[in-house]
């Protein structure tokens, strides 16, 4: 570790421990059996350095509180000790890296840097499961190489799981071991892992990653790393969290929305995020490939033959507008529109870069079993342009812009029965060992195994597709702030506030009007929503969003999901490429009625397809759809979207109109009526006329 790297983690010591946190310690357990500490306490020989760190740590730079006293008292933690060995040789790794002259703690001499060490050792070592109902066992690890831990540590790292092949071996960050034996001690408050090494990863940002990669000319990802910092997007990905907002959460200027009875929810509380982190994930050609190219990531004229092999290759679309001059950092520069189609604007775990969750034939409870085919599509950075990350049983892994032969009849699967030579798309390196998981505290790095760039063909065959777009999705918040996809029991993360504009503005692609109140809803649970996640509003709520693009310019339906309930209330739909200037898309969507209570012309499905293709006919005819076949309450099909029919799931056609993929859209649901009622908000579909309006290739009920 150098020591601009160590400057960087006492840095993110400071922003991990200026939060605010209530301890309960007045309820401690009294009886004989071992709480974590009586535990650590009674082995002494092995725990003893970890213990006196405990206790001289506190909970927050707020708090008298220690850790000591924490993990003494009612509650669930997830401790990864490490053996007074395990912290003899992190002191060697100091001395030997210039932090302290010699491996002792009287070798600190400056008494903030010995707190801080201090600190990086316990909070790294302790998850606070908060009201979940238990700690993590290995048995709760997830299954995926480099997929995280769900609970954040008390540094506010998610900890990556890896398995080493053909052993008994568990390591964290892929680099600190677990002891094989000494694991999963089970004590009153929590669970006990024995570490043989300290967890202490370098938590640097993603700039300064790619900052230490040209620097010492590390080959891995070069060619990517001075393209990225070439384009003039250092400071960008140096950005870890939001510090405005940080001030305000702690000093409780950001409340938890209580009485939501009131403003027309169906639910009590939700609960303002503790952070607003930014987050990137960065998908990248290896410099082998490169090599294979005849591209030397080292030579001083790296730059100038990329921007060539861009030319050469066609890898972009004939109707883009570029230069190719050396001013890189030109949003209007070939390499700036090829590099930054690259990167996303949001964190991806390696087990997340397509949602997987209540598709139909899935189980959370058997992630491995992968059933139907299922994709999400993402916004890049820089100029907006689609990203589709896809996985299906038969892929073999997780893929960028893979368009296959789907088994997509009225009676089939949906399941991949074949894909073209030209449309496989680039399989991501999620489970190698050359992916960046570690030591970057803002970003991942995935190897990919062919090029990416948005050509003539990624955006044809988007636009030959219908895009489905999860509402959570559409905010690289969700994903940054562990909002979307968390599985916790812990109302405080299944319940997610979005602090009003008129106090903060959370999210960049969201506006709210005064009287708006907004809130995620992770329920994890048994009902029919895409990925099981809503967003709703309550209030007199006057909502817009900026929608995702278009691949390519056409005629496109803008469709809604409904789930109608008697408690939602209706509201007036507008779309409008100004965000001040919007215009009415129809009459108001009265969202309390359910299939019945209005002329839908819907019908169950029945035996006969033709009839069933002739009911949808009319649906359309009348602006709506039944909802889509592919998810259902907890995965199950007989209560898949389309054919549950007591949940009132259905698509409402919005509008029909030319959309550019020039213009950015922005679409306002708005409260028409004076009592407080509940918008409910689940996915979107932007499909093309194409699609949609297809003679020879109906559009799929999927």
């Amino acid at each position: 570790m150098k020591q601009k790297s160590w400057l960087a983690i006492l840095a993110f010591v400071f922003l991990a421990t200026a939060c605010h946190e209530k301890i309960d310690t007045t309820a401690r357990y009294v009886f004989k059996e071992n709480t974590i500490i009586s535990y650590l306490e009674k082995h002494k020989e092995d725990y003893g350095a970890y213990l006196d760190i405990l206790y001289r740590v506190p909970v927050s730079t707020v708090s008298a509180t220690t850790l000591g006293q924490l993990l003494s008292a009612r509650g669930h933690y997830t401790v990864f000790a490490p053996t007074n060995e395990a912290i003899e040789a992190y002191l060697d790794t100091l001395a030997s890296e210039g932090i302290i002259e010699y491996a002792s703690w009287e070798a600190f001499k400056d008494s903030t840097v010995l707190d801080s060490i201090r600190q990086v050792i316990a909070y790294n070592s302790i998850i606070d499961c908060g009201d979940t109902d238990h700690a993590f066992e290995t048995h709760d690890f997830p299954g995926t190489q480099g997929a995280e831990i769900t609970i954040a540590n008390m540094y506010d790292r998610k900890l990556p799981i890896y398995y080493v092949p053909g052993t008994d071996t568990i390591r964290i960050f892929n680099q600190y071991d677990i002891h094989e034996r000494n694991r999963d001690i089970l004590v009153l408050n929590g669970v006990i892992h024995q570490m043989k090494d300290v967890i202490a990863p370098r938590s640097i940002t993603a700039a300064v990653y790619l900052q230490d990669v040209i620097d010492h000319q590390r080959e891995g990802y070069l060619v990517m790393a001075r393209a990225i910092l070439a384009c003039g997007l250092k400071d960008t990905l140096n950005a870890i969290r939001d510090e405005v907002y940080e001030t305000k959460y702690k000093n409780g200027d950001i409340p938890d929305l209580q009485g939501m009875g009131d403003l027309g929810f169906d639910a009590t509380a939700c609960y303002a995020p503790q952070h607003r982190k930014y987050g990137f994930t960065i998908f990248a050609e290896p410099d082998e490939f490169w090599r294979s190219q005849g591209l030397d990531p080292t030579a001083p004229d790296l730059l100038e033959k990329l921007v060539q092999w861009i030319q050469d290759n066609h890898q972009y679309a004939q109707e883009d507008v570029f230069t190719t001059s050396t001013d890189y950092a030109n949003p209007k520069n070939l390499l700036y529109q090829w590099t930054t189609y690259h990167i996303l604007p949001m964190r991806l775990a390696a087990d997340k870069l397509v949602a997987h969750y209540n598709e139909i034939g899935y189980s959370p409870s058997n992630p491995w079993n992968l059933s139907i085919a299922v994709y999400d599509i993402y916004t890049t950075m820089g100029q907006r342009r689609l990203l589709k990350l896809y996985e299906s049983r038969e892929s073999n892994g997780v893929f960028l812009n893979r368009f296959p032969n789907l088994d997509n009849k009225r009676t089939g699967t949906y399941h991949e029965i074949s894909c073209d030579a030209d449309k496989t798309g680039c399989k991501i390196g999620n489970e190698d060992t050359r992916a960046v998981l570690s030591d970057i505290i803002n970003c991942n790095i995935f190897p990919i195994d062919k090029p990416l760039a948005y050509t003539d063909d990624t955006r044809n065959n988007l636009m030959r597709q219908r895009l489905r777009f999860d509402g959570q999705s559409l905010f690289p918040e969700c994903a940054n702030n562990d909002i979307r996809l968390n599985p916790s029991t812990d109302n405080k993360k299944k319940y997610t506030y979005a602090p009003r504009d008129v106090i903060y503005r959370y999210f960049d692609n969201m506006w709210q009007g005064d009287d708006t109140y907004v809130c995620f809803f992770n329920y994890a649970g048994g009902n029919p929503s895409l990925n099981a996640d809503e967003i709703k509003a309550g209030g007199r709520y006057d909502v817009t969003i900026k929608l995702p693009p278009v691949p390519k310019r056409g005629t496109y339906e803008l469709r809604y999901a409904c789930l109608n309930r008697s408690y939602r209330g209706v509201c007036q739909v507008y779309l409008g490429t100004d965000l001040n200037k919007r215009v009415i898309t129809g009459i108001p969507i009265d969202m309390t009625k359910n299939l019945w209570g209005f002329d839908s012309g819907y019908e169950r499905d029945t035996d006969d397809q033709d009839y069933n293709a002739e009911v949808d006919k009319r649906m359309r005819s009348l602006g709506y759809m039944k909802g889509c076949m592919s998810y259902g309450a907890s995965g199950n099909p007989s209560q898949a979207m389309r054919i549950n029919s007591s949940y009132s799931c259905m698509r409402q056609i919005i509008v029909r109109r030319t959309m550019d993929p020039s213009e950015t859209y922005y679409l306002s649901f708005k409260n028409v009526l004076d009592n407080f009622k509940e918008l409910y908000i689940d996915y979107f579909e932007l499909c093309a006329k194409e699609v949609y309006d297809n003679p020879m290739e109906p559009e799929d009920i999927w």
